[in-house]
């Protein structure tokens, strides 16, 4: 059933954002919702590549003055309650790179990919690499990582936090051309080359890259860049001054491009996992629609993390049903604490 376009007047949001809004999601959803583009607390995410399992890093950051409170979904996670951002950019933890400070939602897409030691992966977009990160500590560093990103200021920043972070070592970094490391080289974050673990750093355009890896990957994370609906902040149109419906169909040609080449670079069996952190549901449920109809080896996956809050999925967008499979796929309600966010998880039959 169609729903009825309803007009939206607002002083703070775009208006033509808050009529799309109010077309996918139920009238009360919509008044809650629409509160909830505010600015939110700090968090930040344990690095356990650089912090042992003893360590209790509530209690270090407490000795520092900081008061954290944990994420009941992910052990790693924690909310900083005082002081500021920069506070704990400028402590010892942050500089040794043993806390990432990164969003709640950013955290949810690796933990659905779950990649495992040992595993092929593929970070398609990875900049500035809060998700690289986090899925080389998941992977314990063993097994193969490639990381890649096509700008430039972009990469470097990831190559930077991938060494701060203990993914990779200042005596692996791999020699660069124009930024581009060499898709073969071996790295290990210890100081040496290592048989167990391969993390590659790349800037070249997604589509590219995947021709290069035929069926190779037992995982691959999409976190498309997109319109960045979710991160809107009320009353402050630095956030949200460039959006137009122009804006969304040219990232929507963008993601379907990577999209499909990443689903190239998939082998048999392996999953691929699609996130955003946009509303627009041409970014989201058409884009995932679109892969399930055209490969008839895509099967959408059920996926959960308890303890999140969410809102069902858009089943029908202008006039169009959508494939029945985005049913199973998350839209991340936003709270004061987390931004709105999507995720789809889909693997290909063997």
């Amino acid at each position: 059933m169609k729903r009825k376009k309803r007009k939206v007047v607002s002083s703070t949001l775009p208006t033509g954002f808050l009529e799309r809004l109010a077309m996918f999601v139920s009238p009360s959803v919509f008044r809650e919702m629409e509160k909830l583009f505010v600015e939110r607390p700090t968090t930040l995410r344990t690095n356990g590549i650089k912090v042992k399992k003893h360590e209790s890093m509530k209690a270090i950051l407490g000795e520092f003055g900081f008061k954290t409170r944990k994420v009941d979904w992910y052990k790693d996670a924690m909310i900083l309650e005082n002081r500021t951002k920069r506070d704990l950019t400028e402590t010892k933890p942050y500089e040794e790179g043993k806390i990432y400070i990164q969003s709640l939602a950013s955290m949810v897409p690796p933990l659905i990919l779950d990649p495992k030691p040992g595993e092929k992966v593929l970070d398609l977009t990875a900049a500035p690499g809060s998700k690289t990160s986090q899925m080389a500590m998941m992977m314990e560093k063993t097994g193969e990582l490639v990381a890649n990103d096509n700008n430039k200021v972009r990469f470097f920043k990831l190559k930077h936090n991938m060494e701060l972070l203990g993914v990779v070592g200042d005596a692996d970094t791999p020699h660069h051309s124009g930024g581009q490391a060499s898709p073969t080289s071996p790295l290990n974050g210890e100081g040496g080359l290592s048989s167990d673990w391969k993390f590659v750093l790349r800037m070249e355009h997604g589509a590219k890259l995947c021709r290069e890896y035929p069926e190779y990957f037992d995982k691959i994370l999409l976190d498309a860049p997109c319109s960045a609906e979710a991160r809107f902040v009320l009353g402050n149109p630095k956030t949200f001054g460039y959006w137009s419906e122009r804006k969304i169909k040219e990232m929507a040609y963008k993601q379907r491009q990577l999209l499909l080449a990443a689903w190239g670079a998939l082998k048999p069996g392996g999953v691929l996992v699609y996130s955003t952190c946009t509303m627009a549901p041409e970014e989201n449920e058409v884009q995932i629609s679109r892969l399930l109809e055209r490969n008839p080896d895509a099967e959408i996956e059920n996926i959960a993390i308890p303890g999140l809050k969410v809102v069902p999925p858009v089943l029908t967008w202008k006039e169009k049903a959508l494939h029945s499979g985005v049913k199973k796929s998350l839209r991340i309600m936003p709270t004061k604490e987390v931004e709105g966010f999507f995720v789809a998880k889909i693997r290909k039959r063997k």
